[in-house]
């Protein structure tokens, strides 16, 4: 297994105003490569008829999985403890979207992708992550 830890590049979504709580926009934005001004849209309107806040997971779930067409992969469970990483060896390549403790996070072949580094040393756990089967 590799040792490799995760590198890290700035990346805020192509929103130059990114402040802190729009993770979801922005993980979203960055892996799906679509225009952020989009996502928040998109994202806003199904939390408007949900009466959610976007960055909800009952709408950022149903958003990533019907309306763009991912998939959820779960990497814990209630008392199964962390056994997934933000870390290369624990996670595939490719493009994902990571959720973890109050984050998510996009990860592109093995780079994160955010306005900071949330890896906290390769030691934060993964609940999960989405990915687009390729065709």
């Amino acid at each position: 297994m590799s040792t490799q830890m995760y590198s890290y590049k700035f990346n805020n979504g192509g929103w130059k105003g990114a402040k802190r709580g729009d993770c979801v926009m922005r993980a979203i934005s960055i892996a799906t490569e679509r225009p952020y001004n989009t996502v928040f849209n998109e994202l806003m309107d199904l939390a408007r008829e949900m009466k959610c806040l976007p960055n909800d997971r009952k709408v950022f779930m149903p958003y990533l999985k019907n309306w763009l067409g991912w998939k959820w992969q779960p990497t814990m469970s209630i008392g199964s403890g962390c056994k997934v990483h933000l870390k290369t060896s624990e996670l595939p390549g490719g493009r994902i979207i990571c959720r973890v403790s109050k984050h998510l996070v996009a990860v592109i072949d093995g780079v994160i992708h955010d306005t900071y580094n949330p890896s906290r040393d390769e030691t934060r756990c993964v609940y999960g992550y989405f990915y687009k089967e390729e065709k």
